[in-house]
Formats: C-alpha cells, sequence, structure tokens
C-alpha cells in the first residue's frame, strides 16, 4: 500500500475541489484556481471537506500513479491557499538583479543584460540587488522558472560564483595550487 497515497487532504475552508467524470481535479481557492488530469487508472473522491485518492487493484501502474496523485492534489492546494516561492542569491562579483515592470533584468557577467519575462502565473521580486524571489501557486512552474534563471549562471565549485537558491551547499574545490 502507498503510505503516502492513502493519506486523505483535509481541505482548508474556502478551497473548493472539482473532480470531472474523466478525472479531471480543479482546485479553487483565494489565490486562484487549478487544473490537473489524474490518472483513470485511479478514483478521486471529495465527502465532506476531505479528498481521498484510491485504486481498486494494486497493480503495478495503478500502485505507480497512486502516491503520485495524492501529491499533485495536495500540491495544488497548498498552492491555492498558501503559494510557493523559491529565493535565489547572486554571487560574484558585479552580479546584480533588478525588476523592470514584469522583467527581471540581470547582469551575470556577459557582455549583455539577461532579460526575463515573467510567465503567466509568476511573479518576481528582488528585495536587494543580489537576491530574486519566485512566486506563484503552481510549484512545477515556480520550480520551472527558478531553474530556468539559475540556468544562466550555476555555481562553479572553485570560487562559488553563479546563481544559488537559498541554503544550497555548493561544494568547494581547492585549485591547482592547493595540491602542492
Amino acid at each position: 500500500m502507498s503510505r503516502i497515497g492513502i493519506k486523505p487532504i483535509t481541505l482548508p475552508a474556502g478551497v473548493e475541489v472539482s473532480v470531472s467524470d474523466k478525472n479531471v481535479v480543479t482546485v479553487k481557492g483565494p489565490k486562484g484556481e487549478l487544473q490537473e488530469q489524474i490518472s483513470t487508472l485511479l478514483t478521486v473522491e471529495n465527502k465532506d471537506g476531505v479528498v481521498t485518492v484510491s485504486r481498486d487493484s494494486d497493480a503495478a501502474e495503478k500502485r505507480a500513479q497512486h502516491g503520485l496523485a495524492r501529491t499533485l492534489i495536495n500540491n495544488m492546494v497548498v498552492g491555492v491557499t498558501e503559494g510557493y516561492s523559491k529565493k535565489l542569491q547572486l554571487v560574484g562579483v558585479g552580479y546584480k538583479a533588478e525588476k523592470k515592470g514584469k522583467t527581471l533584468v540581470m547582469q551575470l557577467g556577459y557582455s549583455h543584460p539577461i532579460e526575463m519575462e515573467d510567465p503567466a502565473g509568476i511573479e518576481t521580486e528582488v528585495p536587494d540587488a543580489t537576491t530574486v524571489i519566485v512566486k506563484g501557486i503552481d510549484k512545477a512552474q515556480v520550480g520551472n522558472y527558478s531553474a530556468n534563471i539559475r540556468a544562466w549562471r550555476r555555481p562553479e565549485p572553485y570560487k562559488g560564483k553563479g546563481i544559488k537558491y537559498e541554503g544550497e551547499v555548493i561544494r568547494r574545490k581547492e585549485g591547482k595550487t592547493g595540491a602542492q
């Protein structure tokens, strides 16, 4: 039995969940609305403010989808109530970021500034020149956009320069002079 899949999801106040006949789950809350197609091998039920995901047999394909489906629905519930955010830090001399309207403009050591337009449903904030906060209600979109920003300058292991997630530990290496 899936330890994650069998856990019920208790809905907080102000959140509505509806399930269509083709297992399209729609979650509405104070921050917005999210929709996800859940595998038709599973049964999703919403009774008295508690959402449960169940399967009718222990077939391998159904077992594989069980925990995933429950987690996707739970992430939508958390997203429409609290939202998700990721904090990125720019480390390096001259590395800085600023916000111009809906565009994030970063100086990352290239000969030109990097400009990234915020996608729909995602908002970026720049509280100071070396910090970028990505916010949204969809956990996958927030993580994906954060990864796209980070891909411009991944942290390198010698000086630690680059864009890193808050709390990320960069394994440092000695330079070639350290081996003598």
